[in-house]
């Protein structure tokens, strides 16, 4: 059985591998580094560890082995593009993916440079979603990278948004994700960015989806948008029923 998650734009998660280190603000309070400390205090095998960065060989055939077609979110304690990981593991990884053939991944980064840097060595397959997180405007460099890569499908997560973003540009990306902070220490999404970037997707016709609200209690901030839901997918994902029913 894949690990299933509560994500709301995914299905399951695969970690290959665990672990990172924080390169801008969107990582201050990050949540996989709250849940590697718990699951190393319960005597988790892969996160003996801690939130250090650790790679799992044995990991890496676990989607083969997941017969029913899903998306599958990649690495979500970790940063596959980190620069300590290998290039052979990195392939080795899409070469899983290339191989699951019957399964959707979305793999996310804050390391744009370096995806960049290795997107000529990638045999991209068309089920690979890739995508870039931008919390702020400082940081929306990471959209110009990834337009650049030969990526099938490109996707932006402006999770957690902690800062106004006007000027998206968003040729050649096909979906955005959009997220208030959560959890201990949160810190305030403003409605007036939220709102500004549906606009921009909705006049460049990129599907637009509202994560969360976010918070201390983010179950009761919801994720209502202007009193409806945002739940649109890329076009690319004709599966999507389950997922957003």
């Amino acid at each position: 059985m894949a690990e299933q998650s509560k994500i709301e734009w995914t299905e399951a998660t695969w970690n290959p591998l665990t672990g990172c280190d924080k390169v801008s603000p969107g990582c201050k309070h990050c949540y996989a580094e709250r849940m590697a400390k718990r699951l190393e205090a319960m005597g988790q095998p892969n996160y003996a560890n801690g939130f250090r960065l650790t790679m799992h060989p044995h990991m890496l055939e676990k989607p083969l082995q997941w017969k029913k077609p899903q998306m599958i979110f990649v690495n979500s304690m970790s940063d596959l593009f980190h620069k300590d990981v290998p290039p052979d593991f990195i392939q080795q990884v899409f070469n899983t993916m290339r191989l699951a053939s019957w399964h959707t991944f979305q793999v996310l980064t804050k390391r744009s440079a370096r995806l960049l840097e290795l997107d000529g060595e990638i045999e991209w397959p068309s089920n690979v979603w890739m995508g870039v997180s931008v919390e702020n405007a400082k940081y929306t460099f990471r959209i110009e990278h990834l337009r650049k890569t030969r990526a099938h499908t490109k996707f932006l997560s402006l999770e957690p948004l902690l800062g106004p973003l006007p000027n998206l540009g968003l040729q050649d990306i096909d979906w955005v994700i959009v997220g208030g902070e959560s959890g201990p220490g949160a810190r305030p999404m403003l409605k007036e960015w939220v709102v500004d970037i549906r606009d921009q997707c909705l006049k460049a016709n990129v599907p637009f989806f509202f994560k969360q609200w976010g918070g201390f209690n983010k179950k009761q901030a919801g994720r209502m948008l202007q009193d409806r839901t945002w739940e649109q997918m890329p076009r690319s994902a004709e599966w999507v029923g389950s997922l957003v029913s």
